[in-house]
């Protein structure tokens, strides 16, 4: 018997042929040999109780590589070289990052597989966090799913060099209506993809244990970390009534290798010395401090209000006057964060108020021309309390929804009052314009009642927008890599994507793709979709309704409510990377933020007077061709954001007379300049003549006397 074992396994030395193809007649002949071999194997269950936290510490320790070239296998060490080595790295800890197989830093050629059920659950859609479509078509699948089920099926990483691993984290497949999760598993490692060594414990096969639904992310770290090219995850159990399937991450630290072209030519390195790192809420107040104290002249912090939980909701100003509005100067807001487990966001938007402040103080023109033009609002996290649940997991283990709703269960984004249906419920009556106004709907009763579903900190914003004439603004979230704009929910209730235009869809297509064509990826017709949707042959923008219905948006309840233009960000796949990636993400998104608040100077402004000089309020400003209009400020600045051409433009306020002029807009940045002054109307001096009476006629005693 010992014998017979021994002949298999020097055989299936010999015999066992590379099988990355996904092919299943390329494994056809070594598969009775590697079943024996299996069976035959003592093995040991490791229970997933080793937790993968993101920026916490572990003990490491590396697995000796063979001498030779990248072709020789992984072996084991003698007893005493081995005590030296763990002696060696005792003290060294081992924190990998993951290689990015969710943030496609990992790309699709560096995944295989055993088999796989067809090409839309093939190896390259075993990323972790990956979501399948609605439809489970044969392009988009929610994950890999092997072709066959049985011991011999794995998923097969290429790191591209020497890595260092140390752990993995899977999931099961995404999908609306299967159920397939791997329950057990192996990990192999090789250097050359033909010869593979399993992780073991003594003389015994690790087994970890895997998901025991689909979607909970369960992370394994091996007991030592393990020097190889090559990672396969082999499945040992799965779901009875489902397949083998699966989505993972790959934790592991590439090792230093000058020669290495591929890393160098794709490697992203920032020049700007800033603090790239996940701050907690505390730390992020601190970082805000920080910041107003070294650019005490610009900078304020202030807050808009509480969350569910008590936490304030901070906000940065950064502005050459700040904490007050400036006659004739443009308010900017960029926000983050609504999604709480979309921390990619919160950063970025950290990075920016640190970003601005040094090139301010270093005397960059671009810098010092926004800051003196525009008062700029920053606020990094408007769901604090998400976000402490999203941190608390870690970056990799809040999965797909962990923290995205407010502590009372609510998606802020999505919270606000649907003035969509009440304003096309009004054009279908006939109403507009005479009886109801295309602009500024009014927010419904029922939703400003005390037992409105409405979180706190959609309350806050909403009262945040009414009190700042904000001219533009963005929403920063996380997932994808496309820019939405108005509207977000179809005319058509039954649709589910539909192209929905607002009067201003000219305006917001320019808007969108300024940030979309100035960021590193979004364009990039090369790069590989995040999940289901290649947004790249659409320039990265989107029309929100076409994408997914949805009422109640914060986009569109501050375009038919407000001034302001609004747009959503979705500035990468991963809702929540590793700090290690976050400089790459800042150079991905640096120029598009910039370029964005730019903006705001596009189209006309003005201050509409009256033949005294005093400013007026709430008049609407009307463009020809343009079924929406905007109100002016308490002093009576205002701002239209216009695509370059002429426009006529039409001014009207109660009690004076209306004002109409052609205005130009030119293709440079910096609005163009478009004033009015307005009479009072012979309507309004009579009213005031009948006001100074207590509204009586003129006493005829004040009248001539009729000559008999």
């Amino acid at each position: 018997m010992m014998f017979l074992r021994m002949s298999l396994q020097f055989l299936l030395f010999l015999d066992l042929m590379d099988v990355s193809s996904g092919s299943p007649a390329e494994d056809e002949d070594s598969y009775m040999q590697e079943l024996y071999h299996r069976i035959s194997t003592q093995e040991e269950i490791l229970p997933a109780d080793r937790r993968v936290r993101k920026n916490t510490k572990s003990k490491g320790f590396t697995s000796k590589q063979s001498a030779g070239s990248d072709k020789t296998s992984v072996t084991a060490v003698n007893k005493k070289k081995e005590k030296k080595e763990r002696d060696s790295v005792s003290d060294v800890s081992d924190d990998c990052p993951p290689l990015g197989l969710e943030s496609l830093k990992v790309d699709d050629f560096q995944l295989h597989s055993s088999t796989m059920r067809h090409y839309g659950l093939g190896p390259h859609r075993g990323r972790l966090n990956i979501q399948g479509g609605l439809q489970e078509d044969d392009l988009y699948d929610g994950g890999w799913c092997a072709g066959r089920v049985d011991p011999l099926q794995w998923m097969e990483v290429d790191a591209r060099r020497l890595t260092r691993f140390t752990g993995v984290i899977t999931q099961g497949r995404s999908s609306l209506w299967s159920s397939d999760w791997v329950s057990s598993y192996k990990v192999l490692f090789s250097n050359d993809s033909h010869s593979w060594v399993t992780l073991k414990s003594g003389s015994r096969d690790l087994i970890f244990t895997g998901n025991r639904e689909k979607e909970i992310t369960v992370p394994n770290r091996f007991p030592k970390p393990v020097v190889a090219r090559y990672i396969r995850v082999n499945p040992r159990s799965w779901y009875p009534g489902g397949s083998i399937c699966m989505r993972l991450e790959i934790l592991g630290c590439p090792l230093p290798d000058p020669n290495n072209y591929y890393r160098r030519r794709n490697e992203i390195i920032t020049t700007d010395n800033l603090d790239f790192r996940h701050h907690s809420y505390k730390e992020m107040r601190q970082l805000m401090k920080v910041v107003n104290e070294m650019c005490p002249n610009i900078t304020r912090i202030y807050n808009i209000g509480r969350s569910f939980n008590g936490l304030k909701l901070y906000a940065i100003e950064i502005s050459d006057n700040p904490g007050e509005h400036e006659l004739g100067e443009a308010e900017f807001r960029y926000t983050a964060g609504s999604h709480g487990n979309e921390v990619l966001g919160r950063e970025l938007l950290l990075l920016l108020m640190q970003f601005m402040c040094q090139e301010y103080l270093s005397g960059n023109p671009r810098i010092r021309h926004l800051v003196h033009e525009t008062r700029i609002h920053l606020l990094p996290s408007v769901n604090p309390d998400g976000f402490e649940k999203a941190s608390e997991a870690g970056s990799e283990l809040s999965g797909w929804s962990l923290g995205r709703w407010s502590q009372d269960g609510l998606d802020i984004h999505h919270n606000f009052p649907d003035l969509n249906s009440v304003l096309w419920e009004a054009e279908s009556r006939k109403w507009v314009p005479r009886k109801f106004h295309n602009h500024h709907v009014p927010i419904p009763d029922w939703y400003q009642s005390k037992n409105a579903t409405v979180a706190v900190e959609t309350r806050a914003l909403v009262s945040w927008m009414e009190k700042i004439p904000f001219v533009l603004g963005g929403n920063l979230q996380g997932g994808e890599l496309v820019v939405t704009f108005p509207y977000d929910r179809t005319r058509s209730v039954s649709v589910l994507r539909e192209q929905t235009a607002t009067p201003d869809d000219h305006v917001f297509r320019w808007l969108a793709f300024s940030y979309a064509s100035t960021h590193r990826l979004m364009t990039d017709v090369r790069r590989r979709v995040c999940h289901t949707d290649d947004f790249a042959k659409e320039d990265g923008t989107i029309n929100g309704a076409s994408w997914h219905t949805a009422a109640g948006s914060m986009n569109d309840f501050s375009y038919l409510h407000t001034n302001c233009f609004e747009l959503s960000m979705y500035v990468g796949c991963d809702k929540y990377p590793h700090e290690s990636e976050l400089p790459e993400e800042w150079e991905n998104n640096r120029e598009s933020l910039l370029v964005f608040m730019e903006q705001v100077h596009r189209g006309i402004k003005g201050i509409v007077r009256d033949v005294q000089g005093k400013g007026i309020a709430n008049a609407v400003i009307s463009v020809e061709g343009i079924n929406h209009d905007i109100r002016t400020a308490s002093d009576g600045d205002f701002w239209r954001l216009l695509n370059p051409g002429e426009y006529t433009v039409r001014v009207r306020a109660e009690g004076f007379s209306s004002g109409t002029k052609v205005c130009e807009v030119g293709y440079k940045i910096g609005a163009s300049r478009c004033d009015f002054v307005l009479s009072r109307s012979n309507l309004s001096r009579i009213k005031e003549i009948m006001q100074k009476f207590n509204k009586q006629p003129i006493s005829m005693r004040l009248s001539r006397p009729i000559n008999t």
